[in-house]
């Protein structure tokens, strides 16, 4: 089925108090897309983000990220009073994190004042429920969170070593010790969810499914790690061994030092990959469907010393392959999967997202290298994928179009037969009509904003996943126009290819 749909992360929806949240505007650009007609709403990563603000980068893989919590439906839930929403961050074309954060955690600690005070005996069930539900993932993030404030931020492996090997009389002592600002913690998790699957079922209900987002890594500084020890490469410390990363490649000439700690696969194939088909699980809860970033990670992955100073100095070594999936689909069944493989994909890597009926990713500005068999180039498209003209890490269209060299520019309004002056809506056009399955665009490419706009430079630690929608920037004119867009290419839900009967 063709189909297409907006990159849109919900930080970047327009809102009062400095950042976007799950709240009416997140409800208004559901609406917008299915004016628009179209089928699907991509997000990044939702989990708890840390200094760095990354997405890629949370503090769980489990936990949901509270920022996105609206104050106005704590509000309207009694437990919030309008009173206490004082001071919000302006509403300005970037976020400002630590001023968000601030204000923020001020308004959550006095809206759980308000619920333990005021709540029914309804949402206080619903509130234990969820807390004995979850409680594989959310008992250990709820203390590992507190002990990291009570700690200053500090990670985890400079905690006292007690801590740092999870003793049980230690950690029993830190929850008493911390039992109000385990339960508040635990009371964000409960409000994000609620406010997310509501707003889940809604876009379903208008026809839009979401595409959520899972990182093969995790954070070193994470609740995932401290309480997951033995499945992650770290000496006896907790320190890691060796590190994640990607040779040098199209956005750096030293490749990219993440960071991330490495798994010990051997581990996880011993255990039947409990902790991935949990995870799996979780995310599959929350959306429809689910890219896997850094797919090529599974085949192989490129593992760095712990001490490198750039992610020159590496080698790849073999990831789990299909048996990792074969256990998940084992026990959930068929995944509903985007596989990310770009960068440097091998034949193997290929022949593992093949076996696994996965649709990969084209991505437009990767297509004017001057190579007529370029895998980016809309002739070279098969319908297994989805593609993009530009993705979260990419610039924006315009922006990386007014930095294309003279030569690639050349090859681009040749191979368009275009001039250049809508190149924006000129590259939605051509990733429209390829044979792809799936096409998706950013908000920003939709607006045909330049690079001040863009959301992610990799290998840049600061300045990024700030960028914001204005309200006045979505309206029924330009819904009006990526309708037809998507109607012209036959993408909406009530246009039906019907195979020829010779086919």
């Amino acid at each position: 089925m063709r189909q297409s749909g907006i990159i849109l992360h919900p930080t970047s929806l327009p809102s009062s108090g400095g950042i976007g949240t799950l709240g009416d505007a997140a409800y208004a650009f559901v609406d917008f897309l299915a004016e628009a007609q179209q089928q699907l709403w991509q997000v990044l990563p939702l989990g708890p983000t840390d200094e760095g603000h990354s997405p890629y980068m949370c503090t769980s893989a489990f936990a949901g990220n509270p920022l996105l919590i609206d104050l106005d439906r704590l509000r309207n839930d009694g437990w919030l009073a309008a009173e206490e929403i004082y001071d919000r961050p302006p509403s300005g074309p970037k976020v400002d994190f630590p001023a968000v954060l601030t204000f923020k955690t001020r308004c959550f600690a006095a809206a759980h004042r308000g619920f333990r005070d005021n709540a029914s005996a309804h949402h206080r069930g619903e509130f234990e429920a969820f807390c004995r539900e979850e409680a594989d993932w959310l008992d250990d993030f709820s203390l590992f969170t507190a002990l990291r404030e009570a700690h200053q931020g500090a990670p985890w492996w400079t905690w006292e070593l007690s801590l740092r090997r999870r003793e049980a009389d230690a950690l029993q002592q830190a929850r008493s010790e911390h039992a109000e600002l385990i339960d508040r913690i635990c009371f964000e998790q409960w409000v994000f969810f609620r406010q997310w699957h509501a707003l889940h079922r809604y876009a379903n209900t208008r026809g839009i499914s979401i595409i959520g987002d899972m990182p093969i890594f995790v954070a070193s500084n994470s609740a995932d790690v401290w309480a997951n020890q033995p499945i992650f490469q770290l000496d006896e410390n907790g320190h890691r061994t060796v590190v994640a990363g990607v040779p040098p490649d199209y956005f750096s000439p030293t490749g990219q030092l993440w960071g991330n700690p490495l798994y010990r696969w051997d581990v996880l194939a011993e255990r039947n990959y409990d902790w991935w088909v949990n995870r799996f699980r979780a995310l599959l809860r929350m959306v429809d469907k689910c890219r896997i970033d850094h797919f090529r990670g599974f085949e192989s992955f490129w593992e760095v010393p712990s001490d490198s100073p750039t992610a020159m100095t590496g080698r790849w070594v073999p990831g789990p392959g299909r048996a990792l999936f074969d256990a998940v689909r084992e026990q959930l069944g068929e995944l509903p999967l985007i596989a990310e493989d770009l960068g440097i994909i091998t034949e193997a890597v290929e022949q593992l997202r093949v076996a696994l009926g996965l649709p990969g990713m084209k991505v437009l500005q990767f297509a004017f290298d001057g190579d007529p068999t370029n895998l980016h180039l809309p002739h070279n498209h098969h319908a297994n994928a989805v593609v993009y003209p530009g993705t979260h890490d990419n610039n924006t269209i315009v922006g990386w179009y007014q930095e294309l060299g003279a030569e690639a520019g050349d090859q681009l309004r040749l191979y368009f037969a275009i001039d250049g002056r809508d190149i924006a809506w000129q590259m939605l056009t051509a990733a429209w009509s390829s044979v792809a399955d799936t096409a998706i665009a950013s908000m920003q490419d939709l607006l045909s904003l330049g690079g001040e706009a863009r959301m992610n430079t990799p290998g840049l630690s600061q300045g990024n996943w700030a960028w914001r929608l204005l309200y006045w920037q979505v309206n029924s004119t330009l819904a009006l126009r990526l309708r037809e867009l998507t109607r012209r290419f036959a993408r909406a839900a009530d246009q039906v290819i019907r195979p020829r009967p010779d086919a």
